[in-house]
């Protein structure tokens, strides 16, 4: 087990930091008393069954939705003034890009509604098309959305994300639509993006093996109502190579994963 409360520690020490966090939609809790501090710079996923709360947990620690009682922490801040801050960023599981702009252009996009907005924003040290080329798209800058494949599609959202140099990145299934073969190369992509940028990430998943092979540290969640079971260490060396998933290591996470997937 993991991640338990440190006294001896600040919410400022941590990329975020949930306090017996509780999310009611209505009369229905869709989170119930979760505690539970992210290590800055460690790579999380959340797994669990379907309508435990593993994309409500994103929305709460990106300010879409409010606690209805608890804390929450990001950086230090409260989640209103980490998300103006620009702290953190979001990848939804749709790449969410606009039809008529260019792959650069949408890579742009945060950065012109800054300058529009006159609102001061983090800028990365790598530029859009230094962006575009570490997710793989070099030499497509100029393709519209359409003529990208939804592989790629998530990839310039991953760039235009990441162009804000946030601290802390939000994915909610970010690649459950793809293929199977799509998904290996982009969670290799991912991994090296991480170790690159050293970007805190927190990405929600229904795949077991996804978990495993992309989390440092597993977040199980249970349902009815949403709750935090149980927070599990991967100690398998990176970087890792989709060769590791053969391994009796890796068999014994998943095994053990799906174990309490069932019992939930």
């Amino acid at each position: 087990m993991a991640g338990a409360a440190d006294p001896a520690g600040t919410a400022r020490d941590y990329a975020a930091v949930l306090r017996n966090a509780v999310v009611r939609f209505g009369s229905f809790t869709a989170l119930q008393d979760i505690s539970l501090e992210l290590e800055q710079g460690a790579f999380w996923t959340i797994l669990g069954p379907s309508g435990c709360g593993k994309s409500t947990m994103l929305r709460l620690v990106s300010d879409l939705v409010p606690a209805a009682s608890g804390e929450v922490s990001v950086l230090g801040k409260s989640t209103e003034e980490a998300r103006l801050a620009r702290e953190f960023a979001f990848v939804f599981q749709d790449a969410t890009l606009l039809p008529w702009r260019t792959a650069l252009k949408n890579v742009e996009l945060p950065l012109e509604i800054g300058r529009r907005r006159n609102i001061k924003i983090p800028v990365s040290d790598r530029s859009p098309r230094e962006l575009l080329k570490l997710v793989g798209l070099q030499g497509r800058e100029d393709a519209l959305p359409r003529e990208l494949s939804g592989g790629m599609r998530q990839r310039v959202a991953i760039a235009r994300a990441l162009v804000c140099q946030p601290k802390l990145l939000l994915m909610d299934e970010p690649f459950g639509a793809l293929d199977e073969m799509t998904r290996d190369h982009l969670n290799l992509q991912l991994l090296q993006i991480w170790a690159e940028t050293g970007v805190t990430i927190l990405f929600v998943t229904h795949s077991i093996p996804e978990a495993v092979f992309l989390g440092q540290k597993v977040l199980m969640l249970g349902t009815n109502p949403g709750r935090l079971r149980e927070i599990v260490d991967i100690d398998i060396p990176s970087p890792r190579a989709i060769k590791v998933r053969d391994t009796q290591e890796f068999t014994k996470y998943t095994a053990y994963l799906r174990r309490l997937l069932e019992a939930d």
